[in-house]
């Protein structure tokens, strides 16, 4: 036994190794490398190959012949390029607060166990199961303006997705019926770490439920919070399917367009893989730079 026990302990420090003095044990990165490999290759190599070709002009056939900044000349002089930013900026500025404050209403209903919660809980988080594509020809059908079900319980004849002044609003709901399951499952959790004892305190001392809620429930789950937000505004930096189903991007000239819909109309529909590849690196600055200031934002009003 004692034999058995040794030599079990020479094959472990045989699988350890040094790296700056200190024992590292290989083994346990052997079991990330069936994930990592493929993300170096359809990930960071995909971004670095991505970044090259954005420098060049390109239509998938035949060399990339490099071109220098002209692409980026060519997106910050292209009209509807600002369309499709100041479109994704106004899609975030609906759905990004609705997303947020809904979820959260919801999962108070939840934590709140108030009559219906079991059934409740599992409509809240249906349609994130459900694939974008899906939800958006759902979404087709709802807003039509003819046979429609909303025009029809509300009495209305609004042209939900053939208007400019509608389309855009019509791909934001949407979005926030497919996005509201996420942020539900986030809030419920962070809901049900708040510990009790903290609320019963606050009862005692004469605290009614609104003040628990903005003073104690809150500020504790307020990573959860800031986590939320700064995941929905990077997928709705990237919103493309439901702005392909519902309006490709119309009516008119780009009304609805997203910039992620107009890289898809260059690189794939055009083959103008350059240029889509100077927008998607403007793309990715944008939102770096907006996840950075949100970031900051709140940990400074956590201070």
């Amino acid at each position: 036994m004692q034999t058995s026990l040794a030599a079990t302990r020479v094959r472990s420090q045989r699988r350890q190794l040094y790296w700056r003095g200190r024992k590292i044990d290989w083994s346990a990165y052997v079991f990330i490398l069936p994930f990592f490999i493929p993300f170096i290759l359809f990930t960071v190599v995909a971004i670095g190959f991505g970044a090259y070709v954005a420098f060049t002009d390109w239509g998938i056939v035949g060399q990339p012949t490099w071109v220098g900044l002209k692409n980026f000349r060519e997106a910050f002089g292209d009209e509807l390029v600002a369309k499709a930013f100041l479109n994704t900026a106004r899609y975030g500025l609906i759905i990004v607060p609705g997303v947020t404050i809904l979820g959260l209403i919801f999962a108070l209903f939840v934590n709140q166990r108030w009559p219906g919660y079991i059934l409740a809980r599992t409509f809240f988080y249906a349609p994130n199961v459900v694939s974008a594509t899906v939800i958006g020809l759902v979404w087709v059908w709802m807003l039509d303006t003819q046979f429609g079900i909303v025009n029809q319980y509300l009495g209305v004849t609004i042209p939900w997705l053939t208007s400019t002044r509608w389309s855009l609003i019509s791909v934001s709901i949407a979005s926030i019926w497919w996005d509201l399951g996420l942020a539900f499952v986030l809030f419920l959790a962070a809901l049900q770490d708040v510990d009790a004892e903290v609320r019963e305190a606050a009862i005692m001392d004469g605290a009614n439920r609104w003040q628990i809620l903005w003073s104690v429930v809150l500020p504790m789950i307020r990573p959860t919070i800031s986590m939320v937000i700064t995941l929905q505004l990077i997928s709705t930096m990237r919103i493309f399917s439901q702005v392909h189903v519902m309006t490709n991007g119309g009516p008119g000239a780009g009304s609805s367009t997203s910039v992620i819909h107009y890289i898809y109309n260059f690189g794939i529909i055009k083959y103008r893989l350059g240029y889509a590849s100077a927008i998607s690196l403007m793309l990715f600055v944008v939102i770096l730079a907006v996840t950075i200031v949100q970031r900051r934002l709140i940990r400074e009003s956590e201070i």
